[in-house]
């Protein structure tokens, strides 16, 4: 094989922007050879846009039947994740799955399981995780050279969503279509981000506020506190309704502090470990002596045409992929904690009841409001 040959399902947002890449030779291991999507306006686009052997077809599961493919991407609302995963898996293709990989846990949980039972490559597009700067990050923080994490602070308030933009589909912004609102649609990344760097904290209380900013029913505003293991403590904060926003990542440890902000990456170096300074200095308002540095990367951010290059290369040649697919739970498992401990009004602990937020869930999903999408589509560049 020299090329995989791929079925996009679902070309809204995402879906047009993975399709625009690869036919635009961005990835050049990888062919379109089918597209599936429900909304008749978006097939009609995509013949125009298609070379004529392109197979078209409504349901994912038929562009799966039909065997025109190797593998799939995945890029269709929420819930339908896991469900054609499985399905992808079982018929013998590979997939990539769009964030999040499902809503709640115990369907994703079922997910891995057939990944694991299968021979076929599974990925996530967590694509954040090409970003130099996280790259960087994550070999700081998890290197050992820093020493433990002692607190950790990301207010990432710049996903700023205007009404247009919850309106443009029936699905987005509603419990029964979706599933959540900023933890689950923009924050997948950081939720990654945040556990593959700093770990999994193991107790959460969150403020989830629903439709504060924008007529949705949905979390568009979200503070939460975390604890971890160790003793560290944290804080995430997030919103789609400021403007300006922020984002600004601050890790503290042992051996000073890391602080990504502004595509910067800067290194608070202490001389000494703050533990042992604060036992063994003498003056009651030393300091430890500290050293500032821009932290140098290799500059490369390729995105999500990165996981897509890693996707076929990992089919072709079996190199490495930029996420694994059975990770995918691990971030959705921070963001459901979060829910379930708005909903609760209490501390949630790590593992939760997946049972309890899924209860939670259905009595949302039960009162969840009907709408018509304007079935607008927008270009995602520079969206994330």
């Amino acid at each position: 094989m020299e090329k995989v040959r791929l079925g996009i399902i679902g070309i809204g947002n995402m879906g047009t922007n993975h399709l625009k890449s690869i036919q635009e030779g961005k990835v050049p291991e990888i062919e379109v050879t089918a597209v599936a999507d429900r909304e008749d306006g978006r097939i009609a686009w995509a013949k125009e846009y298609m070379p004529a052997e392109t197979l078209f077809f409504k349901e994912g599961s038929d562009l799966i039947d039909a065997g025109v493919c190797d593998a799939v991407l995945i890029a269709v609302p929420h819930y339908q994740h896991p469900e054609l995963t499985i399905y992808a898996m079982e018929h013998g293709h590979h997939v990539l799955c769009e964030k999040p990989a499902g809503v709640y846990t115990a369907q994703v949980r079922e997910m891995n399981e057939a990944a694991q039972k299968s021979d076929r490559v599974f990925a996530m597009m967590f694509n954040q995780r090409t970003n130099c700067i996280y790259r960087k990050l994550h070999e700081l923080v998890t290197g050992g050279e820093l020493g433990a994490i002692k607190r950790v602070n990301w207010i990432v308030t710049d996903w700023y969503r205007t009404q247009s933009y919850y309106d443009s589909g029936s699905w987005r912004a509603t419990w029964d279509g979706e599933g959540g609102g900023v933890l689950l649609n923009q924050c997948p990344h950081n939720m990654d981000l945040l556990q593959w760097i700093c770990g999994m904290p193991d107790k959460v209380r969150a403020f989830c506020h629903n439709g504060k900013w924008h007529d949705i029913e949905v979390e568009d505003d979200v503070t939460a506190y975390l604890e971890y293991p160790n003793g560290a403590t944290g804080v995430f904060v997030t919103t789609t309704a400021d403007a300006p926003g922020t984002n600004r990542f601050e890790i503290t440890l042992e051996m000073g502090k890391v602080v990504c902000e502004n595509d910067r990456l800067m290194l608070h170096k202490l001389a000494e470990n703050e533990r042992t300074f604060c036992k063994t200095a003498k003056g009651g308002f030393d300091t430890p002596e500290c050293t500032v540095t821009e932290v140098e990367t290799d500059g490369v951010n390729e995105q999500h045409v990165g996981v897509l290059k890693a996707f076929a290369g990992k089919i072709l040649r079996g190199t490495p992929l930029v996420a694994e697919g059975v990770e995918g739970i691990n971030g959705l498992t921070l963001s459901n904690a979060m829910h379930l401990s708005s909903w609760l009004n209490q501390e949630v602990e790590i593992p939760f009841d997946e049972n309890l937020f899924l209860e939670e869930l259905n009595k949302r999903r039960a009162a969840s409001r009907k709408k018509e999408g304007t079935g607008v589509v927008f270009d995602t560049e520079g969206s994330y």
